[in-house]
């Protein structure tokens, strides 16, 4: 079970972080759409890839990429604001999470974008071929999204480098101090440089009879 996160919802969580005004994001989205290129606020918003049907938004701060997403046609014809809808409903005010504190989770259900200092215990499940990528400081590093789950759930876990040697598909693991992120339209926790991934139960490799 992954925790799906709809277009409106992803917005109205970068409005509410970036101080940005639910009518005047929407407004700002449809006029990307027709001149490829606004501003809003401090977010610079680009229109690319552009179909009759949807087009890929990239949105920057000060040359920082915020996201990257997909939005359909249809949802910036919408003639009641979407994204101020999703900033009213009780729904996401449970979800949203206040930028001045921090939060924490023991389960994977309860995982919500913009959560920080999340500690969570869950199994490894899948650990794909790792990915050679050039980060932002100019050097390669190797990235895997793992899968893990618990009882309540599954959840992509970003490791990098020695994180994906360290563990094996099920082992279980104790995670400190993560935090949630979207990457690519889907939930994905990150372990930062402040964060830590401890085995808690190792897989032991099966035995070869002789």
């Amino acid at each position: 079970m992954r925790n799906k996160v709809s277009v409106g919802e992803y917005l109205a969580f970068l409005s509410l972080k970036y101080d940005v005004d639910p009518d005047k994001f929407f407004y700002a989205l449809g006029s990307a759409w027709e001149r490829h290129k606004t501003t809003c606020g401090e977010l610079l918003i680009q229109c690319r890839n552009k179909t009759q049907d949807k087009a890929i938004f990239l949105m920057t701060k000060d040359t920082k990429v915020v996201a990257q997403l997909p939005i359909p046609k249809t949802f910036l014809l919408e003639q009641s604001n979407p994204i101020k809808t999703f900033r009213k409903g009780d729904l996401f005010h449970r979800r949203a999470i206040n930028k001045n504190e921090h939060s924490f989770s023991s389960s994977i259900r309860d995982l919500r974008i913009g959560m920080k200092k999340i500690s969570l215990r869950a199994k490894v499940s899948q650990i794909p071929k790792p990915t050679l990528v050039f980060t932002r400081f100019g050097n390669y590093a190797s990235v895997a999204n793992a899968s893990v789950t618990d009882e309540t759930g599954t959840i992509k876990l970003c490791l990098w480098n020695e994180q994906i040697s360290a563990v094996s598909v099920g082992d279980t693991i104790e995670i400190e101090n993560a935090h949630m992120s979207l990457f690519r339209g889907e939930p994905q926790l990150r372990v930062g440089k402040n964060g830590k991934i401890s085995i808690v139960e190792k897989t032991e490799p099966p035995t070869v009879g002789n």
